[in-house]
């Protein structure tokens, strides 16, 4: 055929009127040019599709001309035929009784002729190139284009015909309402037909491409492998076909097997596809190599494939991806997301796991574990490592490479939105079908025996040989009540293992999204000891961060795991170094987790009480522990024999679980470990919470060695502590002092103070030497007192006169919050020991404590109190600190604020605390008042 010429039969107008008046049944072929062997409509069309519509804007012009009706009509049943065939005289293929289907057109009738194929070509080519364009695409479905290409694609058995025609269709199939109405129109078989009929490489590619573009939504993937579509396509794939042809089923492969349904699954296998594909997903970077690894990824969603992927090579092939998309250099999350998935579904069948396993999956997740840029996936990693839950040498393998810690950690991670997955997904080990009337082998009747002893269900009939316990179905949990309803956590909603007929819905057990991680560390809990993974900070803090900070109730199984470990002699001194006790009666006896300290967070008072009630049990647990023979070496052997740590460790520990007086006092008093203790305060915290356990084991140990003593609790107010005594210095001050003053002592104000010199003589060394002996003052009436203030004057002077209790003793007492460094109760402490008054500076110092250490003072006080460095008063804030009934918190803000306050010159502290908890009175008159 002749090129187009830019002549005006060539024109676009020429050529629309040619197309129209073929659309018309006017002259459809009109007269055969013998030079050159075309019909006008063919020159018509030829120039349509090489020229105009190839042409910048060419398709929105042809459009707009109105030229997609015309090409539509020439399209209809039996014009398609005639607009190139040759003039019949038979009246049966006249144009005016054309058949009613150009499959009825070319049984009756001759067969097209190759003018008529080219004409017919020629005008799918061009609709073809017309729907690349979104506005014709339109007007094509609205023209009712679509039934008449599914008709030639049908009738029209020719390679050319088949690819202009699944051209057009796949352009179509772009616009989802489009795609929807080839569905409808039936094409989808007559496509799948094309992929086995004809050997045409452009051909088949562009069925392929329609397939493709047909499977844009699940409903219509789902559609496409029921009728058969991806069979063909992998025996094609199998075959070993061309670079493109080979990329255009890949292509068309990858997005049929999204959301991978069983029938895709099986008929890509059914297909010998697995093997081609692992072949294809192993070779060197390139888009063959992406398509190939994405679609054994997805096929990974079909449990009943995954056995096959695996003896394919897929493992080590999606593995071998995954590492290298998670190296230096490698893609981002987003592309990682679908092989984390895949390598997370393979660890299903016990085959696959031992592939992962000896190509280094495991450590690959547990990096994905420790990677906080993954924690939307840890869920899925943790459930995947559930199924090594039997294979000792991978524990072993996890263990080692720290997955307890990673564990625990997952108890209380923010919930994200996870895949649901269908029964399809499920392991392959296990059948699909119960049949209750196999006999059931002995070993997993000695498994069922064991998971209803240890709680995992609650009856035989829980569990059964044909049920994989990996994805048992969970109904929806029954209407809670209003009020539960309403405080139950819209993020958290409780999953419940299915109720079997006549079980009591009250022994059912939460298996949240937790279950995986709970499952395995309760498996780690039951070896013989279990100390060196599990009695460790991060895991104790993991699983006691889930007991109480849980939604809703914890999962028994958390429980269990607890109190195994408390029971196991071979993890006591574990307990110990880690200071593990110690962080159980902090954090469920006393409610202060690590989170908490220095500032308090809120529970409600029920929830406290459950989780006080938990921590005694646990710590009466290690007190049994600690009590036997074995532990009584143990615990001598870490305070005498031990690092510097585990000393210091066992020693705030021994309080909290050694009850027996005779064991305490041999370890503690005895052999030091209080000394032990104390000297370590001022060292380096080996734990955030080393002070606030420090503090309440020292409270623990006062109670144990003065438990008799009880101290009033404090007063309101600290005036109201003791009725005030007479005060016999007020009468020297009134208009008629009564006796009269025969002295006057002169402050640096110029204030005089009236003083009785008898009096003032006999109350103190200091004034009896300067008042009766051979000094000036002896002699003097008014008699200077330098350096001292009114208000520290002020107790001095009633002291001299025999005031005792009259509270003047108060008038320089600043109040709470206030500094006392500096203040006039300093200088007055200063002036009683200058003046040798040492019941004024005992009187002092209990007013110190009195206001600034009572009901009135906080933690903040004690320092303030200690900061004056008067041995009394460290013991006064020593009392405070260990006094029976005070608040663990405040208790040990007063301890970091003392620490603080004693600095490097600590001696004076532990020396006070020390002879508190011993029950020796520093320097006092008796029981405090105030405490």
């Amino acid at each position: 055929m002749a090129s187009a010429k830019s002549t005006p039969t060539n024109s676009l107008s020429s050529c629309l009127a040619q197309l129209t008046a073929a659309a018309a049944g006017e002259g459809l072929g009109g007269t055969k040019d013998t030079a050159t062997n075309e019909t006008p409509l063919g020159r018509a069309l030829f120039a349509l599709r090489t020229r105009h519509v190839k042409a910048t804007r060419g398709i929105k012009r042809f459009r707009a001309r109105g030229g997609l009706l015309p090409l539509l009509e020439l399209l209809r049943p039996g014009k398609a035929v005639a607009a190139g065939s040759a003039p019949s005289t038979d009246p049966a293929h006249s144009a005016g009784s054309a058949p009613s289907s150009i499959q009825s057109a070319v049984s009756a009738g001759p067969a097209p002729s190759s003018a008529s194929s080219s004409t017919l070509n020629l005008a799918l080519s061009i609709l073809a190139d017309c729907c690349t364009e979104r506005a014709c695409r339109t007007e094509v479905r609205r023209l009712g284009g679509i039934p008449s290409l599914v008709t030639i694609l049908e009738c029209v058995k020719t390679d050319s015909i088949q690819n202009q025609a699944a051209r057009a269709l796949g352009n179509l199939a772009m616009d989802a309402e489009s795609c929807a109405h080839i569905h409808s129109a039936g094409a989808v078989p007559l496509l799948i037909k094309s992929l086995t009929a004809y050997q045409d490489s452009p051909c088949l590619q562009s069925v392929i491409r329609a397939l493709r573009n047909l499977a844009d939504s699940p409903q219509h993937r789902l559609a496409l492998a029921q009728q058969g579509a991806v069979r063909p396509l992998a025996e094609l794939l199998a075959a070993a076909p061309g670079p493109a042809l080979t990329l255009a089923l890949l292509r068309a492969l990858l997005e049929l097997s999204r959301d991978c349904s069983r029938a895709c699954a099986e008929q890509l296998s059914l297909g010998g596809g697995l093997g081609p594909l692992v072949s294809l997903a192993s070779r060197p970077k390139g888009t063959v190599r992406e398509s190939a690894v994405l679609i054994l990824a997805n096929l990974c969603a079909q449990g009943l494939v995954r056995p096959a992927l695996g003896n394919a090579g897929g493992v080590e092939v999606l593995l071998g991806e995954l590492q290298q998309r998670r190296g230096p250099g490698g893609a981002g999350p987003a592309s990682q997301q679908p092989l984390v998935r895949a390598v997370c579904l393979l660890c299903r069948e016990a085959i696959n796991r031992a592939r992962l396993r000896d190509a280094g999956g495991l450590e690959l997740l547990i990096g994905l574990l420790r990677d906080p840029h993954a924690s939307a996936w840890h869920p899925c990693v943790v459930a995947a490592l559930e199924g090594f839950l039997y294979d000792t040498g991978a524990l072993g393998q996890l263990q080692a490479l720290g997955l307890a810690p990673l564990l625990a950690g997952q108890l209380c991670g923010e919930l994200g939105d996870e895949e649901e997955e269908g029964k399809e997904a499920a392991s392959r080990d296990f059948p699909e079908e119960r049949t209750p009337e196999r006999v059931e082998a002995r070993s997993f009747q000695s498994l069922r025996s064991w998971l209803i002893s240890e709680g995992y269900v609650a009856g035989p009939e829980d569990i059964s040989p044909d049920r994989s316990p990996e994805r048992c179905p969970r109904p929806p949990p029954p209407p809670a009540p209003p009020e539960q309803a309403q405080a139950a956590s819209p993020a958290r909603g409780p999953a419940l293992v299915q109720t079997p007929r006549g079980r009591n819905p009250a022994t059912e057990e939460s298996w949240g999204r937790e279950g995986p991680a709970l499952l395995l560390l309760s498996h780690f809990s039951q070896a013989p000891d279990p100390s060196a993974a599990l009695v460790t900070g991060p895991v104790l803090g993991g699983l006691l961060a889930y007991v109480t900070k849980a939604p809703g109730p914890p999962s028994p199984l958390a429980l269990r795991i607890l109190a195994r470990l408390t029971c196991n002699p071979a993890c006591l001194e574990a307990f110990v170094r880690s200071y593990g006790a110690a962080l159980l009666r902090a954090w469920l006896v006393l409610g202060v987790a690590p989170d908490d300290w220095p500032t308090l967070r809120a529970r409600p008072p029920g929830q406290r009480s459950q989780h006080r009630g938990l921590g005694e049990m646990l710590l009466r647990n290690l007190t049994v522990q600690a009590e036997s023979p074995f532990g009584v070496g143990a615990l001598t052997h870490l305070l005498l024999s031990g690092s510097p740590e585990d000393r210091v460790a066992c020693a705030l520990t021994l309080p909290f679980i050694c009850q027996k007086p005779s064991l305490w006092r041999r370890l503690l008093l005895d052999q030091g470990g209080l000394r032990l203790l104390l000297s370590a305060l001022t060292r380096p915290a080996p734990h955030p919470l080393f002070l606030f356990f420090a503090a309440d084991s020292l409270s623990c140990l006062h109670s144990l060695v003065s438990p008799t003593v009880s101290p009033a609790p404090p007063s309101a107010s600290p005036l109201d502590i003791d009725p005030p005594s007479p005060c016999h210095y007020e009468p020297l001050l009134g208009p008629a002092p009564s006796p009269a003053p025969d002295l006057h002592f002169l402050l640096d104000s110029g204030l005089r103070l009236p003083a009785q010199r008898a009096a003032s003589s006999t109350a103190s060394p200091f004034f009896q030497a300067l008042l009766a002996g051979s000094f000036a003052e002896a002699q003097m009436d008014l008699v200077p007192l330098g350096d001292l203030s009114p208000s520290a004057a002020w107790p001095v002077m009633h002291h001299l006169h025999g005031c005792r209790g009259c509270g003047a003793a108060l008038g320089p007492i600043p109040p709470p919050g206030q500094p006392l460094l500096g203040s006039e109760a300093e200088e007055a402490l200063e002036a009683a020991d200058r003046f040798l008054l040492p019941g004024l500076e005992e009187e002092l110092e209990e007013a110190v404590g009195r206001i600034h250490l009572g009901s009135q003072g906080g933690p903040e006080s004690v320092g303030e109190v200690f900061r004056l460095g008067r041995p009394r008063l460290a013991a006064h804030c020593a009392r405070w600190i260990l006094r029976p009934g005070q608040c663990p918190r405040k208790r040990a803000l007063a301890l970091v604020g003392l620490l603080e306050a004693a600095g490097e010159e600590a001696g004076s502290l532990t020396e006070a605390l020390l002879a508190v908890v011993m029950g020796v009175e520093v320097g006092s008159r008796g029981p405090s008042l105030y405490f």
